[in-house]
Protein backbone atom coordinates (compact mmCIF):
# COMPACT_ATOMS: atom_id res chain seq x y z
CA UNK A 1 0.00 0.00 0.00
CA UNK A 2 1.54 3.24 -1.16
CA UNK A 3 1.56 6.34 1.03
CA UNK A 4 2.83 8.92 -1.43
CA UNK A 5 0.93 12.18 -1.34
CA UNK A 6 -0.73 11.18 1.91
CA UNK A 7 -2.56 13.93 3.77
CA UNK A 8 -1.50 14.42 7.36
CA UNK A 9 -4.56 14.69 9.59
CA UNK A 10 -4.86 17.83 11.70
CA UNK A 11 -4.77 16.80 15.34
CA UNK A 12 -5.53 18.48 18.61
CA UNK A 13 -4.31 21.98 19.34
CA UNK A 14 -5.17 22.03 23.01
CA UNK A 15 -6.67 19.49 25.40
CA UNK A 16 -7.85 19.89 28.95
CA UNK A 17 -8.03 16.91 31.26
CA UNK A 18 -10.74 17.35 33.87
CA UNK A 19 -10.11 15.03 36.79
CA UNK A 20 -12.85 14.29 39.22
CA UNK A 21 -12.32 12.50 42.56
CA UNK A 22 -15.57 11.67 44.33
CA UNK A 23 -15.02 9.76 47.60
CA UNK A 24 -18.18 8.68 49.44
CA UNK A 25 -17.70 11.11 52.34
CA UNK A 26 -17.21 14.21 50.26
CA UNK A 27 -17.76 15.70 46.89
CA UNK A 28 -14.32 17.03 46.05
CA UNK A 29 -13.59 18.05 42.51
CA UNK A 30 -10.00 18.29 41.41
CA UNK A 31 -9.33 19.98 38.13
CA UNK A 32 -6.01 20.00 36.38
CA UNK A 33 -5.03 20.90 32.87
CA UNK A 34 -2.86 18.86 30.57
CA UNK A 35 -1.96 20.63 27.36
CA UNK A 36 -1.32 18.35 24.39
CA UNK A 37 0.11 20.09 21.38
CA UNK A 38 0.55 18.72 17.88
CA UNK A 39 1.83 20.53 14.80
CA UNK A 40 -1.27 22.31 13.52
CA UNK A 41 -0.54 25.08 11.02
CA UNK A 42 -4.12 26.32 10.86
CA UNK A 43 -5.67 25.60 14.26
CA UNK A 44 -5.78 28.79 16.36
CA UNK A 45 -4.69 28.81 19.95
CA UNK A 46 -8.09 29.92 21.23
CA UNK A 47 -8.67 30.37 24.94
CA UNK A 48 -10.95 27.40 25.41
CA UNK A 49 -11.37 24.84 28.15
CA UNK A 50 -11.94 21.96 25.82
CA UNK A 51 -10.42 20.24 22.84
CA UNK A 52 -10.09 22.27 19.65
CA UNK A 53 -10.47 20.14 16.53
CA UNK A 54 -10.19 21.32 12.96
CA UNK A 55 -12.95 20.36 10.57
CA UNK A 56 -12.09 17.33 8.43
CA UNK A 57 -13.90 16.27 5.29
CA UNK A 58 -14.53 12.62 4.47
CA UNK A 59 -11.83 12.90 1.79
CA UNK A 60 -9.31 14.19 4.34
CA UNK A 61 -10.17 11.46 6.83
CA UNK A 62 -9.95 8.76 4.17
CA UNK A 63 -6.64 9.94 2.72
CA UNK A 64 -5.01 10.46 6.12
CA UNK A 65 -6.10 7.22 7.78
CA UNK A 66 -3.87 4.15 7.81
CA UNK A 67 -6.96 1.95 7.87
CA UNK A 68 -10.76 2.17 7.85
CA UNK A 69 -12.89 -0.59 9.30
CA UNK A 70 -16.25 -1.55 10.67
CA UNK A 71 -15.63 -2.79 14.18
CA UNK A 72 -17.43 -4.02 17.27
CA UNK A 73 -16.19 -3.17 20.75
CA UNK A 74 -15.48 -6.15 22.98
CA UNK A 75 -13.61 -4.52 25.88
CA UNK A 76 -12.36 -1.17 27.21
CA UNK A 77 -9.77 -0.83 29.98
CA UNK A 78 -8.36 2.39 31.48
CA UNK A 79 -4.81 2.54 32.81
CA UNK A 80 -2.13 4.93 33.99
CA UNK A 81 0.72 5.64 31.58
CA UNK A 82 3.41 8.28 32.11
CA UNK A 83 1.30 10.19 34.60
CA UNK A 84 -1.90 10.26 32.53
CA UNK A 85 -4.95 8.05 32.17
CA UNK A 86 -5.46 6.29 28.85
CA UNK A 87 -8.15 3.88 27.69
CA UNK A 88 -7.29 0.88 25.55
CA UNK A 89 -10.31 -0.43 23.66
CA UNK A 90 -10.32 -3.83 22.00
CA UNK A 91 -12.36 -4.27 18.83
CA UNK A 92 -13.30 -7.20 16.65
CA UNK A 93 -12.78 -6.22 13.02
CA UNK A 94 -16.00 -6.95 11.14
CA UNK A 95 -14.96 -5.52 7.78
CA UNK A 96 -11.81 -3.77 6.54
CA UNK A 97 -12.45 -1.00 4.03
CA UNK A 98 -8.90 0.35 3.80
CA UNK A 99 -5.55 -1.10 4.83
CA UNK A 100 -4.73 -4.49 6.30
CA UNK A 101 -5.95 -5.35 9.78
CA UNK A 102 -5.87 -8.46 11.97
CA UNK A 103 -9.14 -9.94 13.27
CA UNK A 104 -8.80 -7.93 16.49
CA UNK A 105 -7.20 -4.55 17.17
CA UNK A 106 -6.42 -2.34 20.18
CA UNK A 107 -7.17 1.39 20.05
CA UNK A 108 -5.52 3.75 22.57
CA UNK A 109 -7.12 7.10 23.44
CA UNK A 110 -6.53 9.61 26.27
CA UNK A 111 -8.95 9.73 29.17
CA UNK A 112 -10.85 7.16 31.20
CA UNK A 113 -11.56 6.10 34.76
CA UNK A 114 -9.14 4.41 37.14
CA UNK A 115 -10.55 3.85 40.63
CA UNK A 116 -12.17 7.08 41.83
CA UNK A 117 -10.22 9.18 39.34
CA UNK A 118 -11.72 10.13 35.97
CA UNK A 119 -9.93 11.94 33.15
CA UNK A 120 -12.27 13.49 30.58
CA UNK A 121 -10.80 14.68 27.28
CA UNK A 122 -13.40 16.46 25.18
CA UNK A 123 -13.36 15.32 21.57
CA UNK A 124 -12.27 11.74 22.21
CA UNK A 125 -14.78 8.99 21.41
CA UNK A 126 -15.75 6.53 24.12
CA UNK A 127 -16.80 2.96 23.44
CA UNK A 128 -18.66 0.30 25.37
CA UNK A 129 -18.78 -3.43 24.70
CA UNK A 130 -21.23 -4.13 21.89
CA UNK A 131 -20.81 -0.74 20.18
CA UNK A 132 -20.83 -1.03 16.38
CA UNK A 133 -19.00 1.62 14.35
CA UNK A 134 -16.90 2.49 11.34
CA UNK A 135 -13.67 4.06 12.56
CA UNK A 136 -10.77 5.72 10.76
CA UNK A 137 -7.51 4.49 12.25
CA UNK A 138 -3.99 5.83 12.45
CA UNK A 139 -1.07 3.89 13.85
CA UNK A 140 0.04 4.97 17.31
CA UNK A 141 3.68 5.47 18.28
CA UNK A 142 2.84 3.62 21.50
CA UNK A 143 1.68 0.60 19.52
CA UNK A 144 -1.71 -0.35 18.20
CA UNK A 145 -3.95 2.37 16.81
CA UNK A 146 -5.64 5.65 17.62
CA UNK A 147 -8.79 7.06 16.03
CA UNK A 148 -7.92 9.58 13.35
CA UNK A 149 -9.69 12.86 14.03
CA UNK A 150 -11.13 11.44 17.28
CA UNK A 151 -14.90 12.19 17.17
CA UNK A 152 -14.60 13.11 13.50
CA UNK A 153 -13.23 9.69 12.61
CA UNK A 154 -15.93 7.80 14.52
CA UNK A 155 -19.16 6.81 12.75
CA UNK A 156 -21.68 4.93 14.91
CA UNK A 157 -23.93 2.32 13.37
CA UNK A 158 -27.44 1.93 14.76
CA UNK A 159 -30.68 0.28 13.74
CA UNK A 160 -33.51 2.61 12.79
CA UNK A 161 -36.50 1.26 14.72
CA UNK A 162 -38.96 2.68 12.20
CA UNK A 163 -37.39 1.41 8.99
CA UNK A 164 -35.36 -1.46 10.50
CA UNK A 165 -32.42 -0.28 8.39
CA UNK A 166 -28.92 0.49 9.64
CA UNK A 167 -27.88 4.15 9.81
CA UNK A 168 -24.59 5.95 10.40
CA UNK A 169 -24.06 8.93 12.72
CA UNK A 170 -20.72 10.70 13.11
CA UNK A 171 -19.69 11.51 16.68
CA UNK A 172 -18.72 15.04 15.64
CA UNK A 173 -22.34 15.78 14.66
CA UNK A 174 -22.76 16.69 18.34
CA UNK A 175 -19.37 18.41 18.77
CA UNK A 176 -18.31 21.90 17.66
CA UNK A 177 -15.28 21.79 15.34
CA UNK A 178 -13.26 24.68 13.94
CA UNK A 179 -13.73 25.50 10.27
CA UNK A 180 -10.53 27.23 9.08
CA UNK A 181 -12.29 28.49 5.93
CA UNK A 182 -14.80 30.56 7.89
CA UNK A 183 -12.76 30.77 11.12
CA UNK A 184 -15.82 29.75 13.11
CA UNK A 185 -16.87 26.79 15.22
CA UNK A 186 -19.63 24.70 13.69
CA UNK A 187 -21.60 21.63 14.73
CA UNK A 188 -21.95 19.39 11.72
CA UNK A 189 -21.40 15.86 10.54
CA UNK A 190 -23.15 12.77 9.23
CA UNK A 191 -26.44 12.11 10.99
CA UNK A 192 -28.61 9.03 10.58
CA UNK A 193 -27.37 8.42 7.05
CA UNK A 194 -28.38 5.04 5.55
CA UNK A 195 -25.42 2.66 5.60
CA UNK A 196 -25.67 2.09 1.83
CA UNK A 197 -25.36 5.83 1.18
CA UNK A 198 -22.41 6.14 3.57
CA UNK A 199 -20.69 3.19 1.88
CA UNK A 200 -21.08 4.88 -1.49
CA UNK A 201 -19.56 8.12 -0.21
CA UNK A 202 -16.69 6.27 1.44
CA UNK A 203 -16.01 4.25 -1.73
CA UNK A 204 -15.84 7.47 -3.74
CA UNK A 205 -13.45 9.03 -1.20
CA UNK A 206 -11.26 5.91 -1.26
CA UNK A 207 -11.14 6.05 -5.05
CA UNK A 208 -10.10 9.70 -5.00
CA UNK A 209 -7.45 9.00 -2.36
CA UNK A 210 -6.11 6.10 -4.46
CA UNK A 211 -5.80 8.33 -7.52
CA UNK A 212 -3.80 10.92 -5.56
CA UNK A 213 -1.25 8.33 -4.34
CA UNK A 214 -0.50 6.85 -7.77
Amino acid sequence: MTTRGRVKLPAVAQTVHRLRRAPPAANIQILFALAIFFAQPFVPTAEVHATTLARLSLDQLTAGADAVARVRCVDAQALWNNGAIWTVTTFDVIETMKGNLPPQIAVRLPGGRVGHLTAVVDGTPQFNPGDDAVIFLERSSAGGFSVAGWVEGTFRIALDLRTHAETVTQDSSAFAVFDPATRTFRVEGVRRMPVAQFRARLAAALARAGEKTR
